[in-house]
């Protein structure tokens, strides 16, 4: 969940706060400030850089007079115009969704009823599952019990059971 005090962009201003203390250079585009050492996700694919949706980075070059930014990639630099910053958010939090295919050394997944919508079994499975060593619940027993019990989504319907019964896969 993104909104709310307890979403990944609350979290995300807050934690930025806390962990990256602000200094005299930042950028402030898109209703994010960045800041040099800041923790960033690309949002959306870009095959010319070789980014992509989900890929982590770091801040490690801020250049106002030349109006762009650095961010490494596992080593690999790539130069953003300010203009182009769209395609990035602060990653200190993230959503589930977004997480989807990562591990982390430690996840806080915070669980509150105000998130009703989301409290659903296959997506707590999903955030628990992406801790290697630590996972950490926060908030109301309630909440979790909501999203233990509830299985969540729609039925799929499909033509698997049916395909295979033809033989045709």
């Amino acid at each position: 969940m993104n909104r709310g005090g307890l979403g990944a962009r609350s979290l995300n201003i807050e934690l930025q706060q806390a962990l990256n203390a602000p200094g005299d250079v930042k950028v402030e585009r898109f209703g994010w400030t960045y800041r040099l050492g800041d923790k960033v996700m690309q949002i959306a694919n870009d095959y010319d850089r070789d980014v992509f949706n989900g890929d982590l980075g770091v801040i490690d070059r801020v250049d106002i007079e030349e109006g762009e930014l650095t961010v490494s990639f596992d080593g690999r630099e790539v130069v953003y115009g300010f203009g182009e910053l769209d395609e990035l958010v602060l990653a200190y939090a993230t959503t589930i969704h977004k997480s989807q295919g990562s591990e982390y050394p430690a996840v806080v997944i915070p669980l509150v009823t105000q998130h009703y919508a989301m409290l659903a079994r296959n997506l707590l499975y999903t955030g628990v599952t992406r801790g290697r060593k630590l996972v950490v619940l926060v908030g109301q027993k309630k909440a979790l019990a909501i999203a233990v019990c509830n299985q969540g989504g729609r039925r799929r319907w499909s033509k698997v059971k049916e395909w295979l019964a033809q033989g045709a896969i």
